[in-house]
């Protein structure tokens, strides 16, 4: 069904939420160890940016076919400039609410021969302000859209998680969110949360095999009056468990790893887009996963296609 879902998707209407920032890459060779400390010199030869956080989910999306806008904070500079030009590229709406009194979110990373050697973080505290303003936008205009996608990155652009939830559910439109931190109750009524394996124990605690995962989310559903959850499990897969108990454990698809950066946002980017146009859970999981197993074979906060998920596709003979 999964190449009909895909047909569907581009009619879409998909809103992202969240956390955006801006991935800064330096790459360079490494050929000797720094006299002043035992770390590798890099001598830095090429440089990229690229939209990450809640701006890779609105990427991820719009590779998928969606239409797409993304609604965020940043600050009021120069990397917010590269961010909407980022964006604008590949045809998504920004609706930026610039703060001038702090810095767009930037994540470093110093790569070399594929591998990633350090990040640098470079991010500041978000002002009320800008909250209440990015929360006018978003009641104005979230009949307009199929879906909404909230991705928490922690950073704080999401102060008002639970009236976004609110307004999206009466409006009869689902609700996906990527969750972080230890208190679950702000994410209380979405559709589905997306929290990998270390994010999920965190809240429900560890859990020793596929009953165990089940029953812990199941009375997360049942405690945060959620549909599902989805825990995404890195080489063990996914597993989607309902409300109800039902469970859909899907295993992971078997292909090199070159960088699971950005596979999280492609699989809540998947999830959604397939709920925007009514797709059926195991299709929605499926897609997911293939998009998931495409990403991280390439390097960087990177998308799936279409054309690259049929090919997927047609390699199972599906």
């Amino acid at each position: 069904m999964l190449p009909k879902l895909l047909e569907k998707i581009t009619k879409s209407k998909v809103l992202v939420v969240g956390d955006a920032m801006l991935d800064r890459y330096w790459y360079g060779e490494v050929e000797r160890i720094s006299p002043e400390a035992p770390v590798p010199v890099v001598a830095v030869n090429r440089s990229d940016e690229r939209a990450g956080g809640a701006a890779n989910v609105a990427r991820s999306a719009r590779a998928l076919g969606a239409s797409c806008a993304l609604l965020s904070i940043t600050g009021d500079d120069v990397d917010a400039d590269s961010l909407e030009r980022l964006l604008g590229a590949d045809g998504i709406r920004c609706f930026l609410q610039r703060d001038k009194l702090l810095n767009t979110t930037i994540k470093l990373r110093v790569i070399s021969r594929h591998q990633q050697l350090l990040r640098i973080d470079f991010e500041s505290p978000v002002s009320k302000d800008a909250r209440v303003k990015l929360l006018d936008h978003y009641l104005k205009h979230v009949s307009e859209y199929d879906v909404v996608i909230l991705s928490d990155y922690g950073k704080g652009g999401l102060g008002y998680i639970q009236e976004m939830i609110h307004a999206a559910r009466s409006a009869a439109k689902p609700v996906v969110v990527d969750p972080k931190g230890r208190d679950y109750s702000g994410y209380r009524g979405a559709t589905l949360i997306t929290p990998n394996r270390k994010e999920f124990e965190l809240v429900a605690g560890h859990f020793l095999d596929n009953t165990d995962l089940v029953k812990k989310a199941s009375a997360m559903a049942t405690e945060f009056e959620l549909d599902g959850v989805l825990v995404t499990r890195g080489e063990e897969g996914m597993s989607l468990v309902e409300r109800s108990g039902r469970a859909l454990h899907m295993p992971a698809r078997a292909r090199e790893v070159f960088d699971v950066t950005g596979a999280g946002d492609t699989v809540i980017a998947a999830i959604g887009c397939a709920y925007a146009v009514g797709g059926a859970t195991e299709d929605a999981l499926h897609l997911a996963n293939v998009a998931a197993g495409i990403v991280v074979g390439k390097l960087g906060a990177a998308t799936a296609t279409p054309e690259e998920i049929l090919h997927e596709l047609a390699i199972e003979g599906v």
